[in-house]
């Protein structure tokens, strides 16, 4: 998870003030209001058709809102084409020039400017140090160079132009897992190293979770929550949310005339934190770190009987599955050296803590 800034930039860069686009009048982004501050590694996420690519198409210029205002350091830009505004966008085609080198193609931007030769050969040589490519690269074809590479390559181009703030659509969504969990960290460094602003696009949670100072999390056309990774894992403010997030138990539970909150499908009741507001119905969410296994006489809130049904080794975490009942299946996850030795087919004792429950009312009473 990533590390908080140590201190949250005073002034937004980029404001978004009321702002949609629709198609055909289908709202894919709808009244956003957002801002985003200098230097901050601002990250959006959601599921496929959530807005997340119409919102960062509008932010680089290549789409215009229908209503509302986009500022950048407070003045209206959303008429100024992509080529005059102070940004670049890495995409996740990368979008390099085939039939040049590496060199070329990161000094592309400087040569538009008019840079001189020798001056565009020492820039792009600071940048390819910077992002870890070897100086005998300079003259390489970039279609000789590997898929982290090529990635590289694009960041350095993008650096070349400048831009106060850099846009990223899923760029590394097309690398296999070891390289892109690499290629994660070091644009978390280059972040820190430049002191850019970097917007980022992805339907990752690893992703946004590594790298990120806030996160953004759209569902149809909204951000339906904006905080620091550990605030949105740990206090998500819905369903959504909460199991986008990462893996989750969930239960649908009603309110019993006592006030217990009650499984609807087995009747198990639970103790859960204060609710503010009464409501009839809702979900009760609780993460699988949350869960444990549960020894004779040992405390816990929440207890309930099961069977081990299956085990999943997820590197330094193992997960597990209880089966409860006829139809429930519980998610238990423990650190690999704290590994459960029971057998699949035992029955165990699965519980947590009311704190670590998440209420989330669905339907709430009149008030």
């Amino acid at each position: 998870m990533a590390a908080t800034s140590t201190c949250e930039p005073a002034q937004p860069i980029l404001q978004l003030r009321g702002v949609d686009k629709l198609f055909n009048d289908f709202p894919a982004v709808d009244r956003i209001n957002l801002d985003i501050y200098e230097g901050e590694f601002f990250t959006i996420v959601g599921p496929s058709g959530s807005g997340k690519t119409t919102m960062v198409r509008m932010l680089v210029g290549m789409d215009k809102p229908t209503n509302g205002d986009i500022l950048l350091r407070g003045t209206r830009i959303n008429d100024v084409p992509a080529n005059k505004r102070p940004t670049c966008m890495v995409f996740q085609s990368l979008a390099l020039f085939p039939h040049r080198t590496v060199g070329q193609n990161i000094e592309f931007p400087l040569k538009i400017k008019g840079v001189a030769p020798d001056r565009r050969k020492a820039r792009a040589l600071e940048l390819m140090a910077q992002l870890r490519l070897p100086e005998s690269y300079y003259g390489k074809g970039v279609l000789q160079c590997s898929g982290g590479e090529r990635q590289r390559v694009a960041l350095a181009r993008a650096l070349a132009f400048d831009p106060d703030i850099l846009f990223f659509d899923e760029p590394l969504s097309a690398l296999d897992y070891r390289l892109r969990k690499l290629l994660e960290k070091e644009l978390k460094d280059i972040h820190r190293e430049t002191g850019k602003t970097f917007v980022y696009i992805t339907h990752s949670l690893e992703e946004a979770m590594v790298m990120s100072d806030r996160i953004g999390v759209m569902n149809k056309g909204r951000f339906v929550q904006i905080g620091t990774p550990h605030d949105i894992y740990g206090s998500p403010h819905n369903r959504f949310v909460s199991e986008f997030m990462g893996e989750v138990n969930v239960v649908e539970v009603r309110r019993r005339e006592d006030g217990a909150l009650v499984d609807e499908a087995s009747g198990q009741a639970y103790r859960t934190p204060g609710v503010a507001g009464e409501f009839e119905a809702g979900t009760l969410v609780v993460r699988p770190e949350d869960v444990r296994f549960v020894q004779a006489g040992a405390p816990a809130d929440n207890q309930m009987s099961g069977t081990l049904y299956n085990e999943y080794l997820l590197g330094s975490r193992v997960q597990y599955q209880v089966r409860v009942g006829e139809a429930q299946v519980f998610l238990v996850e423990k650190l690999r050296e704290q590994r459960f030795e029971g057998r699949l087919g035992d029955p165990v004792v699965i519980g947590w803590d009311a704190k670590d429950s998440m209420i989330f009312p669905t339907n709430r009473l009149q008030q």
